[in-house]
């Protein structure tokens, strides 16, 4: 999927940095059984420090150009660093959908032993197998529908709220705000997106582009930035305008666990599960309990015990 140039590039790249730091200490540790694991975790450590790159050389300068609101970038940002750090510079998503692989090829060929077809989606859409720009493009567009649904069960059950409202505590949102999730929060997603990914059929070689391209968009959307894209491209693409309105105060969950805009990258499925809305965002962002005293925790530790105690009821 990635064109020759730069994949020669990303690939000497990887391979240089394997050799010469990754390699020597496994050897050194005494793991060169996990070798071939080591060299797929350091293509995955590029692409991270890639997006990182990229996202603060667009993005900073646009967010202090151009801010929904100002502020003092402080130890709340700062917080929202470290995130995006274990988040795009580990191996979340990927891991799950490598460990979960051979159980799954191992059920399939079971299956197939006893004559169940396990069709995937080139096999249901023959026409995408010739091209794998199509492929990709129709993966994308149903992993953003198990997105939404997934998004709308963390806002939808009182358990999975309480991990998920560490990333709504954010007063001071960011496009580094993305990657503010609880950890048992992000175990439970991404496992679940990677099962998904895997019953659907996705190549293991496309995977990876598959959570690069979404999770860059989704930080854009986090933005602290007056962007929206019109009338039609707000139907569109998820800008920071619209989702600025879900992280909003006024919009956030009252028990219920409602709100609206829960899409990642299209807001079609806000359009046809009636969760969609196009005013304009106010500007303050978090939790309405948050103005009435409730602690979500200052630091990464506090929030991460903050959430477990509410999860467990006592917090």
């Amino acid at each position: 999927m990635l064109p020759e140039p730069f994949a020669g590039w990303f690939g000497a790249l990887q391979g240089w940095l394997f050799q010469t730091l990754v390699l020597p200490l496994l050897q050194v540790a005494g793991l060169a059984v996990y070798t071939e694991d080591a060299f797929n975790a350091t293509e995955d450590f590029l692409w991270g420090a890639l997006e990182i790159a990229v996202l603060a050389a667009v993005l900073l300068p646009l967010e202090r150009r151009y801010p929904v609101e100002r502020f003092a970038r402080g130890s709340a940002v700062r917080t929202d660093v470290l995130y995006t750090l274990i988040h795009r510079l580990g191996l979340f998503p990927l891991f799950f959908f490598f460990t979960l692989r051979p159980l799954f090829d191992a059920l399939q060929a079971t299956l197939h032993l006893r004559g169940v077809p396990t069709p995937n989606l080139e096999s249901l859409i023959p026409a995408l197998a010739a091209s794998p720009v199509a492929s990709f493009l129709a993966y994308l567009v149903l992993l953003d529908l198990a997105l939404y649904w997934i998004h709308r069960g963390q806002h939808a059950f009182g358990w999975w709220w309480a991990l998920h409202s560490v990333h709504h505590s954010q007063r001071q949102m960011t496009f580094w705000t993305d990657n503010r999730n609880h950890l048992l929060d992000s175990v439970l997603t991404d496992s679940i997106f990677a099962l998904i990914a895997l019953l659907i059929g996705v190549p293991p070689a496309q995977f990876a582009l598959l959570i690069v391209l979404p999770r860059m968009l989704e930080s854009l959307a986090h933005a602290n930035l007056r962007l929206s894209f019109g009338a039609i491209g707000e139907r569109l693409l998820v800008s920071p305008r619209f989702h600025r309105l879900h992280h909003a105060i006024a919009a956030s969950p009252r028990g219920d666990y409602r709100g609206a805009n829960y899409a990642v990258l299209l807001p079609l499925w806000d359009l046809l599960f009636g969760t969609a809305d196009f005013r304009p965002a106010p500007g303050a962002t978090g939790i309405d309990d948050q103005l009435t005293g409730r602690d979500y925790g200052a630091g990464f530790w506090a929030q991460q015990w903050l959430g477990l105690k509410r999860l467990a009821g006592r917090g």
